[in-house]
């Protein structure tokens, strides 16, 4: 497996294997979890929607208070990594940006970021799933709401909660009692025959997927108070490892017996249209 790496030490980039990959111990990625970072899908050497991920690491960086990075280097950075793994047709693209080497606290100091670019094999998820509610609320007010950060503790815990229970992902309450997000995903509710996505307000990523979804099908953005939830009809998550994956059961309670009819039309309209356009 072959990594692309800029900064700490690797200058304007360089694509080395992983067992050679190395970031100083002093980095503040490693000791504070000061960075931020995407996930991509490629499929056959193509990432998919790399414009619009490259857009929102900006945004993640700039709410961070962090330098903007250097968006055209790390899609080049892209490009080489992708070439240099064909082994790999699809893939897992990680992109991860730190402020680079720092002080042992929360302090930084002045130097150049750290760029990665590192890929792993993809296997694919299937149509539905299960999942668990976690027993830990999100703070739709704090200072990481809605970026895409490197301080990911919080759902590393909460998706270890939700395997325990037999479930691949956990959904999290916002601070208000109102329905927020995944671990590493968005959550769509079909209540009243409406479908029904939290707003950002209520302290989600702006997923990627969840973005195109809203574009390309449609969902009002709306609170989705907890309590409301034996009500719901058809559930689904998105994200850029699942698409749009039908939920079965919350906590072991029954949603549905299957993807529901929005939830099927919402996934073939999601399919075809991102077949369609590789960065849309």
């Amino acid at each position: 497996m072959k990594v692309w790496i800029a900064g700490a030490g690797y200058g304007r980039g360089a694509v080395v294997d992983v067992s050679e990959a190395r970031i100083p111990v002093s980095d503040h990625g490693i000791t504070v979890g000061d960075g931020v970072f995407e996930t991509v899908l490629s499929r056959s050497g193509r990432p998919f929607a790399l414009t619009r991920h490259l857009r929102r690491l900006a945004r993640s960086a700039e709410g961070l208070g962090m330098a903007a990075p250097d968006l055209d280097l790390i899609a080049e950075g892209v490009a080489q990594a992708v070439a240099a793994n064909r082994e790999l047709p699809d893939a897992r693209v990680r992109i991860t940006v730190t402020d680079g080497a720092g002080p042992l606290g929360s302090d930084r100091s002045p130097g150049e970021q750290t760029m990665i670019v590192a890929m792993g094999s993809f296997p694919g998820v299937p149509p539905q799933t299960d999942v668990a509610l976690a027993p830990w609320p999100r703070n739709e007010f704090g200072a990481l709401a809605g970026l895409k950060t490197t301080s990911y503790a919080d759902n590393v815990r909460a998706l270890a909660h939700a395997k325990a229970r037999g479930a691949s992902e956990a959904l999290f309450r916002n601070v208000s009692g109102n329905l927020c997000e995944g671990t590493g995903s968005n959550v769509f509710v079909v209540l009243d025959g409406r479908l029904v996505t939290p707003p950002l307000s209520a302290g989600p990523l702006a997923g990627i997927t969840r973005e195109l979804v809203l574009e390309w099908y449609g969902a009002a953005e709306e609170d989705v108070p907890m309590e409301r939830l034996p009500e719901v009809s058809e559930m689904f998550l998105t994200s850029t490892g699942r698409d749009v994956q039908a939920v079965l059961h919350v906590d072991g309670k029954r949603v549905s017996d299957g993807p529901g009819p929005i939830t099927l039309e919402a996934m073939k309209v999601f399919a075809e249209r991102s077949a369609a356009d590789i960065d849309p």
